[in-house]
């Protein structure tokens, strides 16, 4: 799964959730090296063409969409959120690439696990009540995932709205 509990010093639990990433760094480099390839293999029967330097700005265009599209997909999967449950104080800390840090606290004891099976951006949808606002958590996890961290969520505050 593609969050993780540590239990730290003096009983705090911190909750790290992370998009899952199906591409890797090194699968990026040899997905993009093959592509070149299988695009480049053709163009040598049209060396020496002057059709050759007609088409060559294309394929260049080509694969720099690819290149460009996949480093921002691969970029944007380094979202982080941060849950971490102290005695008193339950705290979210989301990191975003390229966005100031957002965070929410409220106190432990009010703090609610909302779980909207239907009525959210995304199908069962986790939000986090207390205080005077609503944070979700978790949007990017799969819908399994979502339901497995809404039962060790309502585990460990013990309660929750739903």
């Amino acid at each position: 799964m593609p969050y993780e509990w540590t239990k730290e010093r003096d009983d705090t639990e911190v909750l790290n959730l992370w998009p899952y990433r199906s591409l890797l760094k090194k699968d990026f480099v040899l997905f993009f090296g093959a592509t070149a390839t299988i695009v480049v293999l053709p163009m040598i029967a049209l060396l020496g063409s002057p059709v050759l330097w007609g088409i060559l700005p294309f394929f260049a265009l080509m694969l720099t969409g690819i290149w460009f599209a996949l480093r921002h997909s691969y970029n944007s999967g380094g979202v982080l959120e941060t849950l971490t449950l102290t005695a008193d104080t339950a705290t979210l800390e989301r990191h975003d690439p390229g966005k100031p840090m957002r965070d929410w606290t409220a106190n432990r004891y009010w703090a609610q696990v909302v779980f909207h099976p239907t009525s959210g951006p995304v199908e069962y949808y986790l939000t986090l009540q207390g205080g005077a606002r609503e944070v979700e958590i978790g949007a990017f996890l799969s819908i399994e995932e979502r339901k497995a961290l809404y039962g060790e969520l309502m585990s460990v505050l013990g309660r929750g709205a739903t």
